[in-house]
């Protein structure tokens, strides 16, 4: 009784085992386009990336990634999804600040990046901004974030939802500020 049982769970394994195989090996190009989407593979792809902006030979930025996909189409865009390290220079190429993230996406038409998870950008002043997105404009030179944001001045610590400040961090405006702030008096 028992061998005649093992017979018929390896014949029933067998047979669906090559039902399955069969319907596999179909070439249904709905199927395969589901499979295979062409928008959803980049078209380049390139590890410990290195981006210089500049002008007149003057560099302004340089925007490292350990891992940058780039993918074309309607809306092309570029992914890092391994995370960015931003420098800010001045014109004697000393570092004005600093912005990491842990992944970012830069829309090329549009000039615009945006930094999510993690977003910490420091100034020369020492003076730390923490968000959890964070959207760099280059054609206006200026980040913002409509999302939660703490900035550490070094002798007071700032929150709010929202902030506008120049790309190198140097001017900034908290929106809608919450928590305790100091006011000199004169």
């Amino acid at each position: 009784m028992s061998l005649f049982l093992k017979n018929i769970s390896f014949s029933t394994i067998f047979v669906f085992s090559t039902i399955i195989f069969f319907s596999a090996c179909q070439n249904d190009i709905k199927i395969v386009n589901t499979v295979v989407n062409k928008d959803l593979l980049p078209v380049e792809s390139a590890k410990d990336v290195e981006t210089i902006y500049s002008d007149s030979a003057q560099i302004l930025v340089i925007v490292k990634a350990q891992l940058l996909n780039r993918f074309e189409g309607e809306k092309a865009y570029s992914e890092m999804p391994e995370g960015i390290i931003v420098n800010f220079y001045d014109s004697l190429m000393n570092v004005k600040s600093k912005l990491t993230a842990n992944y970012a996406i830069s829309y090329e038409r549009e000039n615009i990046m945006e930094a999510k998870n993690n977003v910490v950008v420091v100034n020369e002043k020492k003076e730390q901004l923490n968000t959890e997105h964070l959207v760099w404009d280059q054609k206006k030179a200026i980040i913002y974030s409509d999302k939660f944001v703490k900035i550490n001045t070094g002798k007071e610590i700032l929150w709010g939802d929202g902030m506008e400040a120049d790309e190198r961090f140097d001017k900034w405006k908290i929106k809608k500020p919450k928590g305790s702030i100091t006011i000199k008096e004169n």
